[in-house]
């Protein structure tokens, strides 16, 4: 469930662009009521539920996730030996908002269901190859992904992962990771780690 929240939240510009096109522009200078269903008022928009309602499901799930990373307490020390960014895989997001320049538009039922079916498959190839993560909107709000080799104190295994940090990482030093569904979120306490 947490990863569907993760992706639908990743389209959140997508919504925003399908709402603007979707947006009754010869509507602006009407003045402003509430509610708008009473007393002559109209949405500014041509599909005021379907386009406000993805909008607002992608807004609120972008927020969610944004909330989790935010507050999650990291608190299982690590010794980081290596990191290395990695740039977000930008193809696999950009193709939708390819699509919805091509004449998509809510009330053409037929294209807007063919673009719910690519994004369906679009999670589904996402979540099983675990790129999940690459999720580009979190570059956005300075979350940059990782493959970063490390051990816990103690034990002289070293382990490779992906993890999102907001911080730079750097190889030599102490942090501490939480882990949400199998991806490691480390903040750096930036103590530096003896050999």
């Amino acid at each position: 469930m947490a990863s569907l929240i993760v992706f639908i939240g990743s389209y959140f510009p997508l919504s925003l662009i399908l709402l603007a096109q979707d947006f009754r522009y010869e509507l602006l200078s009407a003045p402003l009521c509430w509610p708008p269903i009473t007393n002559g008022c109209v949405l500014p928009v041509r599909n005021g539920t379907l386009s406000l309602a993805t909008f607002f499901v992608c807004l609120i799930c972008l927020l969610f996730s944004l909330g989790v990373l935010a507050t999650v307490k990291p608190k299982v020390p690590i010794d980081v030996q290596e990191a290395k960014y990695i740039p977000a895989e930008l193809m696999a997001y950009t193709l939708p908002y390819v699509v919805s320049f091509m004449s998509l538009e809510y009330k053409d039922t037929g294209k807007f269901v063919g673009l719910l079916i690519f994004l369906g498959w679009m999670f589904v190839i996402t979540y099983r190859s675990g790129q999940l993560i690459l999720n580009p909107l979190l570059i956005v709000f300075g979350w940059r992904l990782y493959e970063v080799t490390l051990s816990y104190p103690g034990d002289g295994d070293n382990r490779t992962s992906w993890a999102l940090s907001k911080d730079d990482l750097q190889p030599k030093t102490r942090c501490s990771v939480a882990t949400i569904q199998d991806v490691m979120i480390i903040k750096s306490n930036k103590t530096e780690v003896d050999d």
